[in-house]
């Protein structure tokens, strides 16, 4: 596992994080070997947010993970939605952080990302929160999570620290950022831009884009590897795989190492076995001709 930097942050991070949505109902002495798992692959990165099992994945992994050494852990987290609505206000920000530093069981959190733009959101109050929190040593570092170029923009013009991540669904499956920059001025669904050039626009302003859901296709329609509704991107990702002796689950990590935005994905798997293959992704290096052999099984075209 190689590291890379955080954004603008100086922050040095695996560049495989490790996802905790799934982990609620799971048990201290499961979710303990699932870190153990993680961090004797060099993975030290755990990404939460305050919805998560209803906070009860913070709760679990705070227990699990008592006895070890915080400075060695980099713990992110998220916060923003609630039932029907989207909050940025300076009360459910700080709110929500104290809420998870608790069920951690920690003093602070490396990273807090705001979950999905809130309409209402003002800038300025933001810029309090993070100020506050900064200060008061609760977080280091700040980002965004599912954020146009112009939301980020917005934000960062009130803020004294720059916006470290950028979190956003992408992988194999879901490329729409890929798409729109290959059929540029195409009549063609993959030609319409429906992000505002975020993918660019990160690399632009040095913000790490973190990929959620990297093995899922639709939003949250189910894994793609070893479905039968993708024959061809499945034998493709085991031809590969054999070729590296790996899985096609580390070859689909790999597909989004090999961009040279420099990605920090996200797992979303609580299975040993396959949180391995995962964070085994950075020991391979697919070639340009196995990436695009890689997007084109996976029913795109070249314009």
């Amino acid at each position: 596992m190689y590291n890379i930097q955080l954004g603008k942050s100086g922050l040095q991070v695996p560049t495989v994080a490790v996802g905790c949505m799934r982990i609620a109902e799971k048990s201290e002495k499961e979710v303990a070997a699932f870190v153990d798992t993680a961090l004797g692959l060099g993975a030290n990165f755990f990404d939460h947010a305050d919805i998560y099992g209803q906070g009860k994945s913070e709760e679990v992994f705070g227990k699990a993970v008592a006895g070890l050494d915080r400075e060695k852990l980099l713990i992110q987290t998220k916060c923003g939605i609630r039932p029907g609505q989207f909050d940025f206000s300076y009360d459910h920000i700080v709110g929500s952080v104290e809420g998870s530093l608790k069920r951690l069981g920690m003093e602070y959190v490396d990273v807090l990302l705001l979950h999905r733009p809130d309409a209402l959101c003002e800038p300025a109050e933001v810029a309090r929160a993070f100020a506050h929190l900064k200060e008061s040593g609760k977080v280091r570092h700040f980002g965004v999570s599912n954020h146009n170029p112009y939301q980020i923009q917005l934000l960062q013009k009130a803020l004294d620290m720059p916006l470290c991540a950028n979190q956003l669904q992408f992988g194999i499956m879901h490329a729409p950022m890929i798409q729109s920059g290959i059929n540029v001025n195409m009549y063609n669904d993959h030609g319409v831009n429906r992000d505002g050039g975020v993918l660019d626009f990160c690399r632009l302003n040095e913000i790490t884009i973190q990929p959620w859901s990297p093995m899922q296709y639709g939003f949250f329609d189910g894994c793609f590897v070893d479905n039968d509704k993708f024959p061809e991107l499945n034998s493709t990702l085991e031809k590969i795989g054999n070729q590296y002796g790996v899985s096609k689950t580390t070859v689909a990590f790999s597909w989004i190492l090999r961009h040279p935005a420099k990605m920090q994905p996200v797992t979303g798997t609580t299975n040993l076995t396959r949180l391995a293959d995962c964070l085994r992704a950075s020991e391979i290096a697919l070639t340009r001709e196995q990436w695009y052999e890689i997007y084109l099984a996976a029913g795109n075209k070249l314009p």
